[in-house]
């Protein structure tokens, strides 16, 4: 990993991936067709990009018995102990309405009420993520969301990974999908003869699921067009060395465009680093693609001193911020913008993708400045109330009337000002 002294001019943004006009063209042309045709255009798309194309898109309770059954026990321990612990967390988020009063019997308030049918993509095939599971489905039941839709394509054998039909079973989600790709965003955007379209649709994928997704909001919402992985570190040199390699590299093995950093005020720190990260390298599974990664987007920062840091730090609003310094819990109460915040040793990034209980699904590319990562809001409409009472309608009504009228809306005040209370006597 290169060193350099810290200065102002170090970003995280990276020239994402947008797709191409053949993509897009792709993408159009398939949501068109299964507007169209439905479960037809389903299938169809799913036997050209995935090898199968399943006769019955659901599901059934029978293959989800089957994968509990041969799931590992302790595995399913620790998925069940994962969602408890993500349960806890999330709950604390939920909102409740409320009811401000006025004068005169009057009152304003606000409405809580969840998202009617969410739908969540999991990426499939050979790849298997049930922390997606858990992470999106979580928050969606805790706002109350009756509805919870999983889509997710299946291998070239017609079977959805074990563990992903493990994770849904034990949150309890029932609804699920043999469907990937665009075609999958489609049919839960519009629905087909076998899919009833959602409010919302959430989770990752790959260009095509992007594109969708970016092509149908609008008609739903989406959470968020998340970048490639990012970690950064701030340390000092109480750090050790071994474990911040480690750290770095749980992001750079993500994918060739995941960026870690390390912003440090030790130069010996820094040097020890960049030693640890090349000898952890040579012995990782994913080798050739975390190396990408350090190579590309992989950086050390000297600091001149831990305020320097801080304000680095800040600027960059990364993904997943780790604090490892002499007196840490102080020093990530200074920390203004990051989508995670993991503070002290024991706290490595891993511990919040899959077991503490806060989300892993997070805003990247320095989004963190004004964007959350996934939580129960994300699942939940506000919906703005007003009663007035005769009194307090006729001290106001020549008020709203000329403000009105000073926006040259003569139809919002003759609206007010119809509202006389001598109507009774004509």
């Amino acid at each position: 990993m290169n060193i350099t002294t810290l200065t102002s001019e170090i970003s995280l943004k990276r020239q994402l991936e947008g797709g191409n006009e053949e993509q897009l063209k792709t993408v159009r042309q398939v949501i068109a067709d299964v507007r169209e045709r439905g479960d037809a255009a389903i299938r169809m798309y799913s036997e050209k990009w995935d090898g199968f194309a399943p006769a019955k898109l659901r599901v059934t309770d029978e293959e989800i018995k089957e994968a509990v059954k041969g799931f590992d026990e302790q595995l399913y321990q620790d998925l069940t102990e994962a969602a408890a612990n993500i349960r806890h967390y999330h709950s604390a988020q939920k909102r409740h309405g409320y009811e401000l009063p006025l004068a005169d019997g009057s009152w304003l308030g606000q409405r809580i009420t969840p998202l009617d049918a969410v739908g969540l993509y999991v990426p499939g095939g050979s790849a298997a993520y049930p922390s997606s599971v858990l992470m999106n489905v979580i928050p969606a039941q805790v706002a109350g969301v009756k509805r919870i839709v999983i889509t997710s394509p299946a291998s070239q054998d017609g079977k959805l990974p074990p563990a992903v039909l493990v994770a849904a079973h034990i949150v309890g989600v029932k609804e699920i999908y043999k469907v990937g790709g665009a075609q999958a965003i489609a049919a839960l955007a519009y629905g087909t003869e076998t899919i009833a379209p959602v409010d919302k649709i959430t989770g990752p994928g790959n260009i095509f699921v992007a594109l969708a997704k970016r092509e149908v909001f609008g008609e739903v919402a989406i959470d968020m067009i998340a970048g490639p992985s990012e970690i950064c570190v701030l340390a000092d040199d109480t750090a050790y060395a071994d474990e911040i390699a480690a750290d770095l590299l749980s992001q750079a093995e993500h994918d060739a465009m995941a960026c870690a950093i390390l912003i440090t005020t030790s130069d010996t720190l820094a040097e020890t680093v960049a030693e640890e990260v090349e000898k952890q390298l040579q012995k990782l599974p994913r080798e050739a693609i975390a190396r990408k990664a350090i190579e590309n987007f992989g950086h050390i920062y000297v600091a001149e001193s831990m305020e320097e840091a801080i304000r680095a730090v800040n600027s960059l609003a990364p993904e997943h911020l780790e604090v490892m310094t002499d007196k840490a819990v102080e020093t990530a109460r200074r920390i203004t913008h990051a989508g995670a915040i993991f503070i002290g040793r024991y706290s490595s990034e891993p511990v919040g993708d899959y077991f503490a209980g806060t989300n892993h699904v997070l805003p990247t590319n320095s989004t963190a400045r004004f964007a959350s990562g996934l939580n129960v809001d994300d699942f939940i409409k506000r919906t703005s109330i007003v009663y007035y009472s005769e009194k307090t309608w006729a001290q106001n009504a020549p008020k709203i009337a000329r403000l009105a009228r000073l926006e040259g809306l003569e139809g919002h005040a003759r609206a007010v000002e119809s509202r006389r209370w001598d109507k009774g006597e004509e």
